[in-house]
């Protein structure tokens, strides 16, 4: 499309300024869309396409009015669109179009969600490309400030820098990551809706495809030159001042990070910048660590299907706004590590869980609040209509009426509350709502440039001129009764249109009779309109005044914009305070409703829950509540044992049963039990408990101690990713690798069936591994689901392991889960009964029953002394329609107890079934060894668990089978 000319032509110019992929160019009272783009637009969102004609071609067209462009530019950017917007503006020559921003997922100001939508950046510190002549010239200007607080390794630790923004609210943060690992964790954390790679991470095929498998993020390219130190730290200092730059000592791929953010930002919405007034780092060390495999499956905000009903955060969120949804959902992602910080959120909590009534008044007050610090962003950027200062306004006059519903009641005035309600300057938002209230109309329109905006008696020249033009108006309504009565004239009406302007219309049959200075202008069916000197004299008056009250009140309605954008960072701080007591009051108020109670908070190292429960699934049936004990404790769960009747004491056995050596605290439980018995829901509900309570919310138990924990990481479930290549071991094998280098002593750790993706004594080895490596090296508090049986005898060799199992009742050959937590391996496993509950078919079910009998009856003449025989082998047979056996040479079984298995894989074929039904007695011994798969078997004895690292282990592991596979065949 070349050689157009006027409007098509200037769209065809500008189109070729950018790189975004869509343009619209403001055109009057639309935006249009021409060529490809129209195409593109009409078949995205449904538009009518029409044609243009520029130098006898014809182009494509569509718009869509100037009015309603948000939910059409949402709509483009949601589908993957960038999109440049050209405004229109008055020249001497007439009008002129420039691009005014370009609007990208991180830049996208008119968001119809809620939550926060960063845009961030990701700098390698290892970059193969110098964009300075000088990395230490660029350091030292960085760090012209005292730096005496850092460390000389500070910035050898850190691999990534990383920085985050939010243009919608003003929000700007700036962390470190010390590998892939920690950067993922971090963009899982904020979900950023486009990420920036730098020079060196636009390479790296590692990151980048992990970041597009587990995020929904946009990549885009910025200039490079944005991201080189020099260049970033002025960039840096610029938007935030010297003062905060030298204080926080940022490394060097931070700084760089942070700048391309703030670079990026001044290219596709340069105004939003001024919303942008505090530079906060956010520190690992302040938070707990929720890597992106433990979110997910924790299901803090999302389920793993991907929906918000059924996650933590749907359970608890019972917030009355936006802003206070958005704070909830980052103290989820966010756990706090100050006790100090819990504690001022736990009382608040708690005084308003005690004011029922106090309660209902502060939320139905912050039901009234507009989303602040995004109106803030709209202020500075200039995109803020009188409806969006009207929000602020009336939000301001919340606050008052909030700390007087606090200082009302005695139990929230001696609460944190009164502090938190006290943390803006409340004199200055008393001002400006003040100043908003005297010169803004009650309800004005939404277009500010048709008047009706400004109050009445805010400007007196303003006045003046509504005065003149209600005058004029006013002898307008009344020139019809007149001209009838004064010239004896019949159906007499005055109007305006675009067309004729204003006029007199008489009907047809008096029409005749007007006077000689009426001028007719048109003729209708039943009637004529004319005008008269003095109307047009009036009208004139009338569109003069018109034009000049709507520049004026449009002029003072972007004064006060100016003066609202001026206090960006008071209603940011205003919004955040509200954010807080909307947080808090969902917190309180479901703590109420569900009988949730405040945990005791320490820095000790036990976790002691009481009658525990799980926070979602307990929505949605009855639970049977659960004792949980990790560490050096309190005394909660003795308490509970001395209170509760006889059935207590199953679940609080000796230790000499559970595994743990006298006078050692359990850091290491192992939960066996059947599938469906409910031991994944327990462990997930300690961890949900765990960072419910560092959140600063009450907690499903009937009591709870918790010492506070660095981390929680969890390896629960088996998500598979054969799409991208990993099998589901690699995947398992993966995240507990990430396990194994990260948790600390101080960390809580839940492991559901580790090793069950290879072969039965592979998976041993790996689990029986990771078990002795958490248990000596790293003293995590670990709670470790399994299968394997054989792990049940760790507890007589290290000294903190204990054994719990989830109980169940057998009568009459039926089978009741009872999902109670009682110490002690299980003697059962119960999986048969479980493949019956999951449809199974009868007579496969029948005869595994027949099998694992048998195979008891073995076990049992084994433990006498008797003999063996050929393994027993279950075929279908097809002219009977059901179970046979035969024995492993093809001959009939004997059908009695003689008949015995030799190989241990075919006793636990059932998930373990045999060794979780087996008696007392020892194992027979196993038949004789071909010499390689004894060599096999000797590597595999040699091998260091201890000094292996776990992937190496693994892998190693690996190897082996597949040389034993070899051997076999």
């Amino acid at each position: 499309m070349t050689g157009a000319t006027g409007i098509v032509g200037e769209f065809l110019s500008l189109k070729d300024e950018t790189d975004a992929e869509l343009l619209a160019m403001q055109c009057g009272d639309f935006y249009e869309f021409f060529g490809d783009d129209a195409e593109v637009v009409g078949e995205e969102l449904d538009l009518k396409v029409t044609s243009k004609s520029s130098q006898g071609q014809s182009y494509p067209m569509a718009g869509v009015p100037y009015d309603d462009l948000t939910p059409y530019l949402t709509g483009l950017v949601e589908r993957g669109y960038r999109v440049a917007v050209a405004e229109q503006y008055e020249t001497e020559s007439g009008h002129a179009r420039e691009i005014e921003r370009v609007v990208t997922p991180g830049t996208l100001l008119e968001t119809r969600d809620a939550d926060a939508q960063y845009l961030a950046a990701i700098v390698a510190a290892d970059r193969s490309v110098d964009l300075d002549s000088s990395a230490s010239g660029a350091h030292a200007e960085w760090s012209s400030g005292d730096t005496s607080s850092r460390s000389a390794t500070d910035d050898a630790d850190v691999a990534y820098g990383l920085a985050f923004a939010d243009v919608t609210t003003g929000q700007f943060l700036v962390a470190s990551a010390a590998d892939v690992d920690e950067v993922l964790t971090e963009c899982y954390r904020f979900g950023p809706v486009e990420v920036l790679p730098g020079p060196t991470v636009r390479n790296d095929d590692e990151l980048l495809g992990a970041l597009r498998e587990r995020t929904d993020a946009a990549l885009s390219l910025h200039d490079a030159e944005a991201f080189a130190p020099k260049r970033a730290a002025h960039t840096v200092r610029e938007q935030f001042g010297a003062e905060p730059v030298d204080r926080l000592a940022l490394p060097e791929p931070t700084v760089a990070a942070a700048g391309a953010v703030l670079s990026y930002v001044a290219e596709t919405a340069a105004g939003v910048l001024a919303s942008m007034t505090r530079l906060r780092t956010h520190h690992g060390d302040d938070h707990v660590t929720l890597d992106a495999t433990t979110q997910r499956n924790l299901e803090l905000t999302e389920t793993m299907q991907g929906e918000r009903e059924g996650s933590l955060f749907d359970t608890i969120d019972h917030t009355d706004s936006s802003a206070g949804a958005r704070l909830l959902a980052e103290w989820l992602k966010r756990p706090s590590r100050s006790l100090d910080t819990l504690e001022r959120r736990q009382k608040s909590v708690a005084a308003l869980a005690s004011a029922a009534l106090a309660r209902d008044e502060i939320r139905e007050a912050l039901g009234e609040t507009a989303d602040l610090a995004r109106l803030a962003s709209r202020a500075t950027y200039g995109s803020a209509d009188a409806r969006a200062l009207c929000s602020v306004r009336d939000t301001f006059a919340v606050l008052p009426r909030l700390a007087e519903a606090i200082e009302s009641a005695p139990e929230l005035a001696d609460s944190p509350l009164s502090e938190i309600v006290d943390e803006p300057d409340r004199e200055a938002a008393a001002a400006l709502r003040d100043s908003l209230a005297a010169a803004l109309a009650a309800e004005p329109p939404s277009t500010i440039t048709q008047g009706e905006v400004i109050q009445h008696g805010y400007d007196d020249e303003l006045d003046e001129l509504i005065e003149r033009h209600e005058a004029l108006r006013a002898w307008l309504d009344s020139l019809a009764d007149r001209e009838s009565n004064q010239h004896g004239l019949s159906h007499v009406s005055v109007g305006r249109n675009k067309t004729d302007g204003y006029y007199i219309q008489v009907g047809r049959s008096a029409a005749d009779g007007v006077p000689d200075h009426y001028e007719e202008i048109k003729q209708l069916k039943n009637s004529k309109r004319f005008t008269t000197p003095e109307l047009d004299e009036k009208e004139r008056e009338i569109l003069r005044l018109e034009e000049r009250r709507h520049d004026l009140e449009y002029d003072l309605f972007c004064e006060l914009r100016e003066r609202v954008a001026d206090r960006a960072e008071l209603l940011q701080d205003v919004g955040r305070t509200l954010a807080t007591v909307d947080a808090l009051a969902s917190l309180a108020s479901h703590a109420a409703a569900n009988g949730w109670i405040r945990p005791d908070l320490h820095d000790g190292d036990g976790i002691d829950i009481e009658a525990g429960r799980h926070p979602v699934v307990e929505q949605t049936t009855e639970f049977v509540p659960n004792d949980a004990r990790l560490g050096r404790v309190g005394s909660v769960t003795d308490r509970a044992a001395e209170s509760r009747a006889d059935g207590a004491a199953e679940s609080r056995a000796d230790v000499d049963s559970s595994g743990a050596d006298a006078g050692e605290e359990p850091r290491f439980v192992v939960v066996t039990g059947p599938n469906m018995s409910g031991k994944s829901t327990y462990m997930r509900q300690v961890a949900c408990i765990v960072l419910l309570a560092q959140v600063g919310s009450f907690v499903p138990a009937r009591e709870a101690e918790i010492g506070l924990v660095d981390g929680i990481f969890t390896r629960v479930g088996a998500l598979d990713e054969l799409a991208q290549g990993r099998s589901t071991f690699m995947v398992e094998m993966n995240e507990l690798s990430n396990i194994l280098h990260a948790a600390t002593a101080d960390s809580l750790v839940i492991l559901d069936e580790v090793g069950r993706g290879t072969a039965t004594y592979d998976g041993i080895s790996i689990a029986w591994a990771a078990t002795e490596y958490l248990h000596n090296e790293v003293g995590a508090k670990t709670l470790f689901a399994t299968h394997y049986h054989e792990l049940t005898s760790l507890g007589e060799h290290l000294p903190r392991v204990a054994n719990v199992h989830v109980a169940a009742d057998e009568r009459d050959g039926d089978v009741t889960f009872l999902r109670t937590i009682r110490e002690g391996p299980t003697d059962r496993s119960y999986g048969i009964h479980v493949a019956d509950l999951a449809g199974v078919p009868d007579p496969v079910v029948d005869r595994a029953r027949d099998v694992l009998d048998r195979l008891r009856e073995e076990k049992a003449i084994e433990a006498r002394g008797g003999g063996s025989a050929e393994p027993v082998q279950a075929v279908f047979d097809l002219e009977s329609g059901t179970m046979q056996t035969a024995s492993a040479s093809g001959a009939p079984p004997s059908g009695g107890p003689e008949a015995k298995t030799g190989s241990r894989d075919a006793a636990t074929t059932d998930g373990g079934a045999a060794s979780a039904e087996q008696a007392d007695a020892q194992p027979a011994d196993p038949p004789a060894l071909d010499p390689d798969t004894e060599a096999v078997l000797d590597e595999l004895a040699s091998l260091d668990v201890n000094g292996t690292a776990p992937i190496e282990l693994a892998s190693r592991i690996q190897e082996l089978q597949d040389r034993l596979d070899g051997a076999e065949q």
